[in-house]
């Protein structure tokens, strides 16, 4: 939008200079105050791009509608084009890059070690228990996943469906872990009401629940181990020290690891967080959370398009780094690094190894906010993934935030630009795809209209300097200004996405929208339109032909011709084939019938001042117009000769 309006801005001021110009020389010239007025301001009109605002806001919206369909939920539409301009994703972990769709299958307890199989446990072999121990230590710990827990399962509806659930999936992987040691949630509840609840949240990192048990209140904890390890009794000690080196096995084999503890109390205490003390620890359980078959696809094609995809989770680093390595976030070079030592950093610190961090774990909401400005400091585009209510200042700090449909919390959502129906990392990188081609679009339709426009200027200047009279008259210019600014130009902006869109680097936030050569195509192209229409007037008038309507005619179709052309910056157009685009090949050979109609059919000819064209004028109209459509087609051909290095290095130069 800023790029445009100082556009915009621009071309006015150009536009006024030109009508200026052309209205002093025409009345220096002996032509009638009236005429040249009409003229001047006709000039006026088609100069200025007026279709602007329009084909942008259609652009935006169709654009919306297409993400729409692939789960990407635009809430504000200038979001759209930005997700082109993204340089950085900062995403989270479950649910976004995995499955979400959680699994006990590892259970360690102080007597015993259990891999979990579809109907029971059965040791892992590390150790050799005593069966009734064993078996004691693992009902505890079952009783511990259940009774902490605000997770409902479902049964099927019918024989042989799936189970659902109401909840966090982790809750109700413990209450499926529960339930193969027979203990049933609503049973338990039944049987220990529940008296008060500590809530998880991403400071404490662990949950708590009181129940009455016969005469004593029993706790039920769970959490990260290392919230959980300051509140066990000293006697837990060497228990302690044998569920950490476990813990770090788990995570480094891409578990995600919760421990279980519980204490009795004989009464309620006066302040609820006294229960969390003297707390004995039951268990740890290791939960599979497989990556989405998407995201190592979907991270390589952020690589190869040039941004940097980050994964900030609050589980344990080895499970991050796991993770981060199996689906392609972590390089081999790459850092990952804990809330707790991006702490001990300051700014400038920080600053200078940002961009060596692929994986940040056991972090905060907080302290997204310290990893968005330290990107933006290096003047990246961020997108920043999030769906807690903490998460919201991060969602607004990047350049666009971007909130889960599914578990996001409703305050992230207002927050957000966007919103991700399906909570997938994929999800993200099709959106910049789709972002990518709105701005490509844009391009090329300013491309095509500052082409034309400067066509129609550079005749109306350029043909009294040259001795030749004015070509046009206002109606005329108005007419061509409606083919230019109408159909062809909205078809532009739907133009499908070019091959190597999501092969080549963003865009530098600073580029100007008429960078990369495009202002010197404007100018060349325009020159060379008006060079072969003005030819035409010359040859005309020596010929004794009707001029005017060959001039007319031949500018008109000159600037259909260039809107097949530009749908490419180096794909040629017999490559690309017609049908890919049909809105703009309908567009633009009803312009060229429509055209014809001006020169041909008898009540039009006095509205535009148009005659029948003989075969041989007509002839030499369609010859000259060919000539722009294919001069771009040249153009290409030597971009494409030179290789597809070409195009990074002049977006290296532009940058």
């Amino acid at each position: 939008q800023r790029r445009l309006a100082t556009l915009g801005k621009r071309l006015a001021l150009a536009a006024l200079v030109v009508c200026i110009f052309v209205f002093v020389s025409g009345i220096a010239r002996g032509e009638a105050v009236e005429t040249m007025f009409l003229t001047a301001v006709s000039l006026a009109v088609a100069a200025i791009p007026e279709g602007l605002p329009a084909v942008v806001t259609i652009a935006l919206a169709f654009g919306a509608r297409r993400m729409a369909r692939r789960h990407a939920l635009i809430r504000k539409l200038p979001a759209v084009e930005t997700l082109g301009s993204v340089t950085v994703v900062c995403s989270d972990k479950t649910g976004t890059l995995t499955e979400n769709e959680m699994l006990v299958e590892r259970v360690w307890t102080p007597s015993a070690a259990y891999e979990v199989t579809g109907d029971g446990y059965a040791p892992d072999g590390t150790f050799t228990p005593d069966p009734g121990e064993a078996a004691s230590a693992l009902d505890r710990a079952a009783r511990v996943a259940a009774a902490c827990n605000d997770a409902v399962l479902h049964a099927p509806t019918q024989a042989g469906g799936p189970w659902t659930i109401t909840g966090d999936p982790t809750e109700a992987a413990l209450l499926a872990f529960a339930g193969k040691r027979g203990i049933d949630a609503r049973e338990l509840t039944a049987a220990c009401p529940r008296l008060e609840e500590l809530t998880f949240d991403s400071e404490r990192r662990r949950m708590a629940t009181l129940h009455a048990l016969d005469e004593e209140v029993w706790v039920a904890v769970k959490g990260a181990l290392e919230s959980i390890a300051p509140l066990l009794h000293p006697a837990e000690a060497p228990a302690l020290a044998a569920a950490q080196q476990v813990a770090e096995t788990y995570a480094a084999d891409g578990y995600r690891v919760l421990a279980l503890a519980e204490r009795a109390m004989h009464d309620l205490p006066a302040h609820l967080d006294d229960a969390e003390s003297g707390l004995r620890l039951v268990g740890l359980v290791g939960m599979a959370d497989p990556p989405r078959a998407a995201s190592a696809p979907s991270i390589a094609a952020c690589r190869a398009a040039g941004i940097t995809p980050i994964m900030i989770t609050g589980d344990h680093p080895l499970t991050a780094r796991a993770i981060a390595g199996r689906i392609g976030i972590l390089r081999e070079d790459g850092l990952a690094l804990t809330g707790a030592e991006l702490e001990l950093l300051d700014d400038e610190a920080f600053d200078a190894i940002v961009g060596r961090i692929d994986v940040y774990a056991r972090t905060n909401p907080e302290q997204k906010l310290r990893i968005v400005d330290a990107w933006r400091r290096r003047g990246a585009i961020v997108a920043m993934t999030g769906d807690g209510v903490n998460d919201a200042p991060a969602l607004k700090r990047a350049d666009i935030g971007v909130a889960m449909g599914i578990t996001g919390t409703e305050v992230s959502k207002e927050a957000a630009d966007m919103v991700l129906a399906d909570d997938d990392f994929a999800t993200i990188v099709a959106a910049v795809e789709e972002g990518r081609r709105i701005y490509d679009n844009i391009r090329r339709f300013v491309r095509y209209l500052l082409t034309t426009n400067s066509a129609e200027i550079w005749v109306m200047t350029l043909a009294p300097i040259l001795g030749l009279p004015f070509p046009l008259i206002a109606v005329q210019i108005l007419w061509i200004n409606l083919v230019t600014d109408g159909l062809p130009a909205l078809a532009l902006g739907v133009e499908p996405a070019e091959a190597d869109t999501m092969r080549r680097p963003p865009r530098s936030p600073s580029e100007s929208i008429l960078g990369r050569g495009l202002w010197q195509f404007a100018v060349v192209g325009g020159l060379l339109m008006a060079g072969v229409t003005l030819a035409v007037q010359a040859f005309a008038i020596a010929q004794d032909w009707p001029w005017q309507t060959m001039v007319f005619t031949t500018l008109a179709l000159l600037q259909l011709g260039n809107a097949l052309g530009i749908r490419s910056e180096r794909e040629s157009l017999f490559r690309q084939g017609l049908r890919s685009n049909l809105p703009l090949t309908l567009a633009v050979f009803g312009a060229l019938v429509v055209q014809l109609a001006l020169v041909y059919v008898p009540f039009l000819q006095p509205v535009f001042a148009t005659e029948a064209l003989e075969p041989v004028p007509l002839a030499l109209v369609l010859v000259a117009s060919v000539a722009g459509f294919a001069a771009v087609e040249v153009e290409k051909w030597i971009l494409r000769r030179r290789g597809p290095a070409a195009r990074p290095r002049a977006e290296a130069a532009a940058a």
